[in-house]
């Protein structure tokens, strides 16, 4: 089995999973950040009472996880716990903020529930989770860094600290990390190789949060973690100054594209990011020996994105007749300066992947369900859009996933045909790329 997984990669067929029916998590001030499905039978009629976790049933009792507990529970309206579980919620969204993306209010409630989703996600020893049920209960370098940055640019510093320690703790000695780990912080051993792009996103997400937060302090910490990673990235180009093959967002083994050979778009890009975002912290510790190399190496890389996929229009492998996807977004801000050839081959890549009910396929021709839009690319493009001054454009992302959520306005992973939520609730990449994106519209985000 393991040789199976190994060599089908996210083609290997898996049961279904009837977990993404919760319309969202029942938390509100447990220990620390609890937080639980609400079962499908709950969920008519139900509503998060504003500013919180807690969820208000149908018959107007209450469903919270109480301070200090893990388990749920089911009161009555006046029981003190419910204030006080709502204070505790309202009190760490006003330590940072929730932004709006600039329209008065219309994206707060997907904003604010998107952030406290983050925060259930969240465990106490910084894994942050893709998601709450079976195979999505696993922390993905990938997705952590970008709930890094969401956190990071909604000003709450301490989780993403938190989720950049363990990454650091759970980093091997060769700069690696595994595909994923454990709620615990062990690797999940299913035979997945560890993928080459969640290094390029954790350096993106280390300075991110460096810049952001401005915390001249965590460096000294993070930057073992960052010395092993891009060390291993510069010394992995090959002559062409490419990384080697290596599965990356979309969970399938390199076998299986159109080129076998090399990379795909969805590794160089997180790489040319890492590398140029590894420089820069180095710049602020002082090291300029190794700013130097790894300047060199991100512009090894910069000249074989011009050389390899510029020609065929940026497509996800560099060959002729190379199909889109949408890792092209990774070359364009708010992860690399704009470019007007990149700005082109984005809206090609969204116009070849769009679907009837507004949303987006991962790919060009992809060969999962065809009439099944995933809500992580949809916000991709979004974010592309907001951090490039498109505006009219990201709205328009950020409006459908708004009216996609599920019943009590938490992001699914995925939309069906219909319109309706196909896939589980909440996905934290999703919410970490909705925050980032409003907070593109109010404010730019750095860009390496």
């Amino acid at each position: 089995m393991a040789a199976l997984v190994a060599t089908g990669g996210a083609t290997v067929p898996e049961p279904p999973d009837p977990g993404w029916a919760s319309p969202g998590l029942v938390g509100g001030g447990g220990w620390p950040f609890a937080g639980v499905p609400l079962s499908p039978d709950q969920a008519e009629g139900a509503s998060y009472l504003p500013g919180s976790s807690v969820v208000r049933l149908a018959d107007g009792r209450i469903r919270l996880v109480p301070s200090g507990g893990e388990a749920p529970i089911t009161v009555d309206a006046s029981d003190p716990r419910v204030a006080r579980a709502v204070r505790s919620d309202s009190a760490w969204l006003a330590q940072g903020t929730v932004p709006e993306g600039g329209q008065g209010g219309a994206y707060r409630d997907m904003a604010t529930r998107a952030l406290l989703d983050l925060r259930l996600l969240t465990r106490s020893n910084g894994a942050s989770l893709a998601s709450w049920y079976s195979k999505w209960r696993y922390c993905w370098p990938r997705d952590s860094a970008f709930a890094v940055a969401a956190f990071a640019a909604t000003g709450h510093p301490s989780e993403a600290r938190r989720i950049l320690r363990f990454l650091a703790r759970a980093q091997h000695d060769d700069g690696m990390w595994a595909a994923r780990y454990n709620p615990d912080g062990t690797a999940v051993a299913d035979g997945r190789a560890p993928q080459l792009d969640s290094l390029g996103w954790v350096l993106w997400s280390t300075w991110f949060y460096r810049v952001q937060a401005a915390d001249q302090d965590e460096l000294p910490v993070l930057w073992p973690m960052v010395r092993r990673a891009a060390d291993h990235l510069a010394r992995s180009l090959d002559a062409e100054g490419l990384p080697p093959a290596s599965s990356d967002y979309w969970e399938r083994g390199h076998r299986h594209e159109q080129d076998p050979r090399r990379p795909t778009l969805g590794v160089v890009g997180p790489v040319l990011a890492g590398l140029r975002a590894a420089t820069d912290l180095a710049q602020m510790r002082g090291d300029g020996e190794r700013a130097a190399q790894w300047r060199h190496a991100a512009q090894r890389v910069s000249d074989a994105v011009a050389r390899q996929f510029a020609p065929y229009g940026y497509p996800r492998s560099p060959v002729p007749g190379g199909l889109m996807d949408t890792s092209v977004t990774f070359i364009a801000p708010p992860f690399a300066p704009a470019d007007a050839g990149v700005t082109a081959a984005v809206a090609d890549a969204a116009r070849k992947q769009a679907l009837p009910n507004g949303g987006v396929l991962p790919g060009e021709r992809w060969s999962g369900d065809p009439a099944v839009a995933w809500t992580p690319e949809t916000a991709l493009f979004g974010l592309s859009a907001a951090a490039s001054g498109r505006t009219g454009e990201a709205h328009d992302r950020l409006g459908w996933l708004s009216a996609h959520r599920t019943s009590m306005g938490v992001l699914p992973e995925k939309v069906g045909a219909t319109g309706k939520p196909a896939g589980p609730a909440p996905l934290g990449w999703t919410a970490s790329l909705v925050l980032l994106s409003l907070s593109a519209l109010e404010r730019p985000l750095p860009t390496p």
